[in-house]
């Protein structure tokens, strides 16, 4: 049986129980608001506690009876064969639990900006980031996340040189956050006569959206610069500069926005340049916490070669996890979970490692 921290569990309910009774009360809206949030948090292992106690306690009861030598026999048996279905069910709620009891990342629930990049194989790099950007899209509404491109720079044959999108929706950075790496693609370039298999790559950094709390940007930190627009063909997008590069210079981040609102494109430009400052913020402190850190699945290294598609064996395998599948044309439709899951599994067992560890 797993070993559990009873006080733990006993002071998390007796939380659950106060934010419901204090929400009973009718406090004000703020106070309610703030009240509801960390309820909402504690709800699912409020529950799974409740029920691991409920099945414990029904352990008890038959242990009780069946140490009672009085009994007849064929309620001896029914007992016996009651007992390992206990057994089971306090097993997986106990498993429940220690994942529920793992430290959650803070950004888990968030929104996020996802940024691809062509990486190494010219056309088809960019092609390939393409491909990449349109699974994400599939995923996310799937998902029923709403996602919107921020900026955007068009391959000469096709796809994205780059491309920056917002994807709002509860629960988003938990789901993408392993996507950040090198992907790297095998197959036929569209733009290749000689039908020879090529390699190319992408890049992909996903980053939490970040509240104005989150990161304080001091005015005298950043270099606001307008610059005009142009469009296809040197074509002006408009007659007015439009285009806006933001620098903060301590840390040398760059963030430019090129669309027809200069209000709009300061805006988000502020919105990309907090979210940048936020993953850096949060990478220095888990490498503080911990060197292993870094040797965790979803690590965040852009360095990092995480998955290659092949497309002549129509597999896609992710080398961090080693898990390979056959079936690259619905991973490319945006069916990711399968993946997804997997790496969000591997990530727990290792906290779990970590924990028992410690």
């Amino acid at each position: 049986m797993l070993d559990l921290p009873a006080d733990k569990m006993d002071q998390m309910v007796k939380r659950f129980d106060m934010l419901e009774a204090q929400m009973a009360e009718g406090p004000d809206s703020e106070t309610y608001v703030r009240l509801a949030a960390e309820y909402a948090e504690l709800e699912e292992i409020a529950g799974k506690i409740r029920e691991y106690r409920q099945v414990e306690a029904e352990r008890d009861d038959l242990d009780a009876l069946l140490s009672d030598a009085e009994i007849d026999a064929e309620m001896r048996a029914l007992a016996e064969e009651e007992r390992p279905e206990l057994d089971e069910r306090l097993e997986t709620l106990g498993q429940d639990i220690r994942l529920l009891l793992l430290p959650r990342d803070a950004a888990d629930q968030r929104s996020a900006i996802l940024e691809i990049r062509a990486g190494t194989g010219g056309l088809e790099a960019a092609l390939f980031a393409g491909d990449l950007f349109r699974m994400y899209e599939r995923y996310a509404a799937a998902h029923g996340w709403k996602m919107e491109i921020v900026s955007a720079s068009d391959g000469d044959a096709g796809g994205y040189k780059e491309i920056i999108a917002q994807v709002e929706g509860k629960g988003v950075f938990s789901k993408l956050k392993f996507e950040s790496g090198v992907h790297r693609v095998q197959r036929v370039p569209e733009t290749e006569a000689g039908g020879r298999i090529h390699t190319s790559a992408a890049t992909v950094a996903v980053l939490p959206k970040a509240e104005q709390v989150d990161v304080d940007i001091r005015n005298e930190d950043i270099r606001i610069d307008t610059m005009r627009a142009s469009g296809a063909g040197g074509q002006h997008v408009n007659t007015t500069d439009s285009a806006v590069r933001i620098t903060h210079v301590p840390s040398g981040i760059v963030v430019v926005q090129a669309e027809k609102s200069q209000h709009q494109n300061r805006a988000r430009a502020m919105e990309i340049l907090r979210a940048r400052l936020y993953d850096e913020e949060r990478r220095k402190a888990a490498e503080e916490r911990s060197e292993a850190r870094r040797l965790q699945v979803g690590s965040g290294d852009r360095s990092e070669r995480i998955r290659t598609y092949n497309f002549p064996q129509g597999r896609v395998t992710d080398h961090r996890i080693n898990m390979t599948l056959y079936k690259l044309d619905r991973v490319m439709e945006g069916d990711l979970d399968e993946i997804v899951d997997a790496l969000t599994a591997d990530h727990q067992a290792r906290l779990l490692t970590e924990e028992a560890a410690a």
